[in-house]
């Protein structure tokens, strides 16, 4: 069905802004991505660490959806989540992912792709045990992905299991982090005509190559 509006005037959009040059950019792609996230909480964006994140399963379906970034260091991006829900099994099936960063309101985005590897359960179980009383009942609470009855067994399973522990929360073992290692890693700055600048930066080794996109 044809859109009656195909090109509404109000989603025009000027995305100049400032050029994006090789020049600019850090050695590696994890110091350049701290200066852009720096930038995105100073701009005061509501959540700059939401990014989509998207799997796919063995056979090729593929899936996105957008979780919340945790950690990032020299090693990759860090996120948690229950081990059995869509996207638990399909990197357990398919050890791959791509991120992305849509920081539309200062007309920039970065993608990430790469390997990804569960965390160590020390790990895990350390940020579980820092999280807030509520979301960690939750994380029992909720088999993830699954079909349930109704909202209100969502509830009753939280309330049983809130009496069951009403202080200590012990750490699931279906759930824990997992960290993305970038491969790949572009960098997209907004200009005005569609004329975006993509730096992206690809590993060779241990070495990271630069390479300009065409927009």
């Amino acid at each position: 069905m044809e859109l009656p509006h195909p090109h509404p005037a109000g989603l025009r959009r000027s995305y100049q802004g400032k050029p994006l040059l090789e020049s600019d950019l850090a050695p590696e792609p994890i110091a350049q991505f701290a200066v852009w996230f720096v930038d995105a909480v100073e701009a005061g964006l509501p959540e700059p660490n939401a990014m989509v994140l998207a799997t796919s399963s063995a056979d090729g379906r593929p899936s996105a959806r957008l979780v919340l970034l945790k950690h990032y260091d020299a090693e990759g991006f860090v996120f948690f989540t229950n081990y059995e829900s869509r996207k638990g099994r399909d990197l357990a099936e398919n050890p791959r992912a791509c991120l992305v960063f849509p920081w539309h309101e200062i007309r920039r985005q970065v993608r990430v792709e790469g390997e990804v590897v569960r965390l160590p359960r020390e790990e895990s179980a350390a940020y579980f045990r820092s999280r807030p009383y509520g979301s960690r009942i939750g994380a029992w609470a909720s088999r993830q992905s699954e079909v349930v009855p109704s909202r209100e067994a969502l509830d009753e399973r939280f309330a049983e299991l809130a009496r069951r522990w009403p202080d200590e929360v012990p750490v699931p073992d279906f759930w824990g982090g997992f960290r993305v290692i970038p491969q790949v890693v572009e960098f997209w700055q907004g200009q005005d005509d569609r004329m975006h600048d993509r730096l992206r930066y690809r590993r060779d080794g241990e070495a990271w190559i630069v390479e300009r996109l065409a927009p």
